[in-house]
């Protein structure tokens, strides 16, 4: 049993509440009485689900995916949970289309582990990318291939893909029928074009502001739909670089309901996102030429950029990291605190710095 003065529940308030655990779910959630003492001082909140890691440190997912090699996984997985990310999703960025399988077949192979964070299934960014590619690799950036993406749904959480792009939509229907979520990113379309995806089935809109069209007065972009439109939520990396606070407070502000906060975060130690060669200037990873490649910000960091420097307020800053990326993957087993869920939460202390991390009722940090 945990018990705690501020605990985040499923009505996106703090309450002063008790969890009990069995068999790494949480079996109950009752109120704390007034004058009982709580197991701990801290924040207690929904461990972090990030749909989005290319890498940490000096370990890229690709390169691990690629050559098996368990060990650096190993270590993804344990910098997660210094991170406080008790699931995610492993990002593959463009490459040609021969070389995926063995890394989607890698990633789907890795047992769950007692202890460690969940693997929820690769998200795909690419190779179907529309007109704003990024720091991607234009040569291997290629239209949709039906066939191609039946063979690979298996073992794939989540793809992002070009609205613009020739095949789009069925895309989007061969993928939703696959139990595929789809994003659209990396992209500046048409409005019927966002629109006919989003009526195939896409319900996210990968790092907004940033690899696609923007807001504008007159000429409104990917940026402007995604935040106006009911049905999408809206990944954001608050690094403070990315986005910048006043953006942030912006986006949160338009779609409080439904941002989620990813990292996007590459192996910048190691100077590459794949065979993305890269360097750390000006507080990012970065291009030769400058363009932004991921990021290198952590999760509690991006909760701190939101919250004290974007003036988020910490509870709806804390359902972005948790509970809306779980929405967005269709997972009720997870980002929030209620009964039946895995036992997977946070600890925070009052500097939103991470203080213990528990991983299906077992504390792992």
């Amino acid at each position: 049993m945990i018990s705690s003065r501020q605990v985040l529940l499923t009505d996106g308030q703090f309450h002063a509440a008790r969890i009990e655990v069995s068999q790494g779910r949480i079996r109950s959630i009752s109120a704390l009485g007034r004058d009982e003492p709580p197991s701990t001082d801290l924040i207690l909140a929904p461990g972090f689900v990030d749909l989005q890691v290319n890498g940490i440190d000096d370990v890229d997912v690709w390169s691990t995916a690629l050559a098996g090699n368990t060990i650096a996984w190993e270590r993804i997985n344990n910098l997660l949970l210094d991170q406080g990310v008790t699931s995610w999703c492993p990002t593959l960025v463009t490459a040609p289309l021969d070389v995926y399988r063995a890394a989607i077949d890698f990633v789907k192979n890795q047992s769950q582990v007692t202890g460690q964070p969940h693997v929820v299934g690769v998200h795909l960014e690419g190779p179907f990318l529309g007109d704003a590619v990024g720091a991607h690799r234009v040569q291997y950036v290629s239209e949709p291939n039906a066939q191609w993406l039946r063979d690979h749904a298996d073992g794939v959480a989540l793809m992002t893909l070009g609205a613009e792009v020739t095949g789009a939509v069925e895309a989007c229907t061969v993928l939703s029928t696959s139990g595929c979520k789809v994003s659209i990113g990396h992209s500046r379309p048409t409005r019927q074009q966002f629109e006919d995806c989003v009526g195939a089935g896409a319900t996210l809109v990968t790092h907004l502001f940033n690899a696609m069209s923007g807001v504008h007065h007159r000429e409104p972009g990917l940026a402007t739909w995604a935040l106006t439109n009911e049905h999408v939520y809206a990944s954001l990396i608050a690094d403070g670089i990315h986005v910048v606070p006043e953006t942030i407070a912006l986006a949160f502000a338009a779609k409080p309901n439904k941002m989620v906060l990813v990292t996007d975060a590459v192996a910048w130690r190691a100077g590459a996102a794949g065979r993305v060669q890269l360097a750390m200037r000006d507080g990012a990873p970065r291009l030769e030429d400058g363009t932004l490649a991921g990021s290198a910000v952590t999760m509690p960091e991006a909760l701190k950029v939101c919250v004290h420097q974007a003036k988020v307020q910490l509870n709806q800053a804390l359902l972005a990291t948790s509970t809306h990326p779980a929405e967005v993957l269709g997972l009720t087993d997870r980002g929030r605190l209620q009964s039946g869920c895995y036992a997977d939460f946070i600890g925070l202390n009052v500097d939103l710095d991470i203080g213990a991390v528990w991983v299906q009722g077992q504390r792992v940090r």
